[in-house]
């Protein structure tokens, strides 16, 4: 962000227009415990200065440059092409996140037509909307439409979910007559198909899975999607991405609607945002999508033109009759993942999948020869997977970042009976090099 100075007088018509006599006055109802003194910055401090002093306050964040990381679990580190960045930061897409009149611009309508166009190719389905959020919100939308297309009261719920998006979709639900009902996973990670048949009965609206699940494993839904629908049940899958370039697709898979993060296509982790929701489904459903639609069309002179198609949130039509009212599109986001799809094409996406799978399965192939750790080498994998450990995860942890390395994250802290188990993740960014230097890290744990 560029240095912006204020003058005197531009500082006293802000405050004025605001209705406070002096920036303190604008902060009282903050508490002092809570202001950080080394913020309040000199009168005297010059640009440069400035520069200096906010870039020493950033560089006690540790990030992925900074450290060797193998965190994953929903935001992950991948390579983004340079042009990929320069498309995203010209002047005229520098926008606010959603924007509020697309149809006043034949290039705004004319990005989210390609990326809704791109998505539909990669999931496997008809119909994309613009974009939401992030993989949670989207997730938790699609779960509204499944209630409420089908007119039932319960919604099934993987607990391989990632644990973000369960929450996300109890708290949408909360203080509702909806129910939410999850199945367990076997010693392996993978969704208890048993249980399913068990509990899928007249009430359920739908069922979400994700594959690859939150433990990196590749789901096996042969079948699942002729049971729900016989049921009349949606089936509603999320999925990294990228995997989809190796991995059959939620259209394959006979899924009625595919939502999920949509971070891995050309999005840096940034701390955890902002991020990309996808909502992608059947054009049985196209009625029922939340947020905005945009489509092709042509003018009065014949010309090839593109207008809003669908905007079903409350702000544009009857309350009553929204399916939502989430953000119409996450607009700069998807123009992002747009673009990082547009330049890695087919073969491209394909080649960064094979480049994911292979890393991952070299270190959890690594990993299983180290006395003190065991993993599921059966299972098919994708970018992360579960290591047990015989030492407390907590201890090697602390080693590790001593290092400079980031080791993954805990599963116990969403998982209480996994303890001393620990999600890893390697994407193409990790060398061979990095993966040996961590493998060799970890032994002398």
């Amino acid at each position: 962000m560029p240095y912006l100075s204020l003058t005197e007088e531009e500082k006293k018509s802000m405050l004025g227009e605001i209705g406070v006599r002096s920036f303190d006055e604008l902060i009282k109802d903050i508490p002092v415990s809570l202001r950080d003194p080394k913020i309040l910055l000199s009168p005297s401090l010059s640009e440069p200065e400035v520069q200096d002093l906010i870039s020493k306050l950033g560089r006690k964040n540790t990030t992925t440059r900074d450290a060797l990381s193998f965190l994953g679990a929903g935001s992950y580190e991948h390579f983004i092409p340079a042009a990929a960045i320069e498309i995203v930061g010209r002047q005229e897409f520098m926008t606010a996140y959603t924007p509020y009149q697309p149809e006043a611009s034949q290039g705004t309508l004319q990005a989210i037509y390609e990326y809704q166009s791109l998505m539909t190719e990669l999931t496997g389905l008809d119909v994309s909307n613009a974009s939401h959020y992030d993989g949670a919100t989207s997730l938790a939308e699609a779960a509204l439409v499944a209630l409420k297309h089908t007119d039932r009261l319960k919604l099934l719920v993987a607990r391989s979910l990632h644990p973000h998006y369960r929450e996300t979709i109890r708290t949408y639900l909360a203080g509702t007559p909806y129910k939410v009902e999850e199945l367990g996973f076997d010693v392996k990670g993978n969704f208890n198909r048993e249980e399913l048949t068990a509990k899928l009965d007249a009430s359920v609206a739908g069922v979400i899975f994700q594959t690859p699940n939150f433990f990196g494993n590749v789901e096996d839904l042969e079948g699942i999607s002729e049971q729900l629908h016989a049921n009349g049940s949606l089936m509603i899958l999320t999925a990294n991405p990228l995997s989809l370039g190796l991995f059959k697709s939620p259209g394959e898979w006979g899924a009625d609607i595919a939502a999920g993060e949509g971070q891995p296509l050309g999005l840096s982790m940034e701390f955890g945002g902002p991020y990309l929701g996808y909502f992608v489904t059947t054009q049985a459903l196209m009625r029922r999508i939340p947020g905005r639609l945009a489509g092709l069309t042509e003018d009065a002179d014949g010309k090839r033109a593109f207008c809003l198609t669908l905007q079903a949130r409350e702000q544009h039509i009857r309350r009553e009759r929204a399916s939502s009212n989430i953000c119409s599109n996450q607009a700069l986001c998807a123009l992002a993942a747009c673009a990082y799809m547009t330049l890695l094409g087919k073969k491209g996406i394909r080649e960064i999948a094979e480049i994911n799978w292979d890393r991952a399965n070299y270190l959890r192939q690594k990993i299983s020869k180290l006395k003190n750790f065991e993993v599921d080498s059966g299972s098919i994998i994708f970018n992360e997977f579960r290591v047990k450990s015989k030492k407390p995860f907590a201890r090697i942890e602390e080693k590790l970042m001593a290092q400079g390395i980031f080791p993954g994250v805990a599963l116990e802290l969403f998982y209480p009976e996994l303890k001393d188990q620990f999600l890893v993740c390697a994407t193409e960014t990790k060398s061979k090099e990095a993966l040996d230097r961590f493998v060799e890290a970890l032994a002398k744990c």
